[in-house]
This record gives structure tokens, C-alpha cells and sequence, in this order.
């Protein structure tokens, strides 16, 4: 039973790219304080992807590093806050599921590249199970996330300006939240994991902050965290997590940082006519970009 619980927490910390039960519990109760019900969906989540992992015989290692769960994980909330109805929570746990298998598939696929998989298979599952919501009559797409056509749009850069804001739901967004108490905890989920990784989440919000409003975004975007939460990331994996003692990597993780943000806007307007959110894929392109160039550029 503590295995089950250890795992299932750590596949929660390995969304913020950490292996820490403990972080995983921070982030857990982050999760819970702004919504028990998406704290109950995070949970279960993980521990449905971690069983499936080891039910069929995955790597013991992988499983235990929590990679069967974080995928897991962003589907089941993702679903359960982007679709409507009482069936929304069965879907996001049967996503949740599904998820892990699409996960062993990519792990598979991406082998020989030694490139990590990242949220992709999230990402695949959750764009899928949204655009079929036009097909079934038993799945029920969120009013927010309504086609809009890309003739009559329209930049609104009017806002308030907020800089603390857009630090604090920067982080809260990897997890489709806008509330402070959780985005501070979130924080010191990655301090506890190791002060590198506080710090680099912090220099990366702050570097798309600074990329998103000089770039003449929407305001409204920027501080609600929706240009910030990418570039966490990105800066994680680039310039911590892969970093391979590569010489330049805290700069090549702020250049992924900032690189995120036009590949938001655009990953943004072309989903635009499908109604659909880029979720994490500018990380993953971002992170990807950089991750395979250091297999040439070994000193990046």
C-alpha cells in the first residue's frame, strides 16, 4: 500500500518534471484547496496510469519514477474541466486510463531518439476527446471553448496590468488553476524538490512576462498565467531536468522559455476555428526544439 501511495504521488510531482512523493503531496493539497473535486480526479488519476504500468509489466524503474501517472494525471483534469455533464467524470477517468497506454506507445515510438515524451500523449488524447465531442451526444464540450472564426477576431491589449498576478497564475495554470494560495504552494513543492528548480520556475514566468508583453500581448492573457505556464516548464526540462551538463543550459532554458510564447499565440489562433486550448504543446515543442539540438550541439 505505501508503494501504491509513494508512486501515485510522485506521478502527480512528475507533471512539474519532479520524482518527489513529497512535492506530490504539496501539490496534491495545492490541487484540493482550490477544488476538492479536481484534487479527487488528480489523485485517482495518477493511481489509475501507475497500476496500469505495473499491471502490464512496464520497467519497474519508469513505474516507480512516477512516469506511468503525470499524463494520467493532466488528462483526467483537463477532461473534467473542458467537458460538462455527470458522465464528465467517468470520461476523465477512462481517459485517464487510456492515456497510459497512448504513454507506453510514445515511450516506444521515441526510444531510439532518446528524446523524453514530455505531456504529448496528454495532449494527443485530450485534443481527440474534445473534437469528438461534435460526433457523440453523450459527450458534452465546456461553453468556454466555443469555434471562433479567425475573420472576425479581434487583439484586445486593454487590461490591468498586474505583474504579481502573472507570476502567481503562471504556475497555477499548469494545473488549470488561477488561485493564489495553490500557486504558492506549488512553489515550494519546487523549492522542496531543490532550489534550482524554485528558481528556474520563477526566472522562466518572468522571462515570457517579459516576452508575452513586449510582444504587444493580450493583457488579459499574459496575467492570467496563459503565457507563463509553458515557460515553466520549458525552462525545467531544458535547463534542469535534461540538462546533461550542457555549458549554456540556464540560457538555452530562458531562450526555451521565451520561444514558448510566440508558439503559444500561434499554436493559439490556429486552434482558434476548432475551439480547442494549446494546453502544454508549446512546451513540448519548445523543449523538444532544444533537447534535440543538444544531441549535435552538445554545448547548448
Amino acid at each position: 500500500m505505501n508503494w501504491v501511495i509513494v508512486t501515485t504521488l510522485k506521478g502527480i510531482s512528475q507533471v512539474m518534471l519532479i520524482e518527489n512523493a513529497v512535492s506530490g503531496f504539496m501539490i496534491l493539497a495545492a490541487i484540493t484547496i482550490a477544488s476538492y473535486s479536481l484534487g479527487i480526479v488528480a489523485f485517482l488519476s495518477s493511481l489509475i496510469g501507475t497500476l496500469i504500468g505495473k499491471i502490464g509489466g512496464a520497467n519497474d524503474e519508469s513505474i516507480n519514477q512516477g512516469l506511468f501517472g503525470y499524463n494520467s494525471v493532466l488528462a483526467g483534469m483537463a477532461l473534467s474541466l473542458f467537458l460538462t455533464g455527470n458522465n464528465r467524470w467517468l470520461i476523465a477517468l477512462a481517459a485517464a486510463a487510456i492515456v497510459a497506454f497512448v504513454t507506453a506507445a510514445m515511450m516506444h515510438f521515441m526510444r531510439q531518439s532518446n528524446i523524453p515524451i514530455l505531456t504529448f500523449p496528454y495532449i494527443l488524447l485530450t485534443w481527440f476527446l474534445l473534437l469528438t465531442t461534435y460526433r457523440f451526444v453523450s459527450l458534452n464540450i465546456s461553453p468556454a471553448l466555443k469555434p471562433q472564426s479567425l475573420s472576425n477576431w479581434t487583439l484586445d491589449i486593454e487590461g490591468e496590468i498586474n505583474w504579481v498576478d502573472g507570476i502567481a497564475n503562471g504556475i497555477g495554470q499548469i494545473f488549470f488553476l488561477d488561485y493564489t494560495p495553490s500557486s504558492v504552494l506549488f512553489f515550494i513543492a519546487l523549492f522542496w524538490a531543490g532550489w534550482r528548480m524554485g528558481l528556474y520556475a520563477i526566472v522562466g514566468n518572468v522571462a515570457a512576462l517579459l516576452t508575452a508583453y513586449g510582444l504587444g500581448g493580450e493583457y488579459s492573457l499574459i496575467f492570467a498565467g496563459l503565457y507563463g505556464y509553458n515557460a515553466i516548464l520549458a525552462i525545467l526540462a531544458v535547463s534542469a531536468v535534461f540538462q546533461e551538463n550542457s555549458r549554456y543550459g540556464l540560457l538555452t532554458g530562458i531562450i526555451a522559455a521565451c520561444l514558448t510564447v510566440p508558439i503559444t499565440a500561434s499554436i493559439d489562433t490556429w486552434l482558434l476555428p476548432l475551439g480547442l486550448p494549446p494546453l502544454t504543446m508549446p512546451f513540448v515543442l519548445s523543449s523538444w526544439i532544444f533537447l534535440a539540438a543538444r544531441k549535435i550541439l552538445p554545448q547548448i
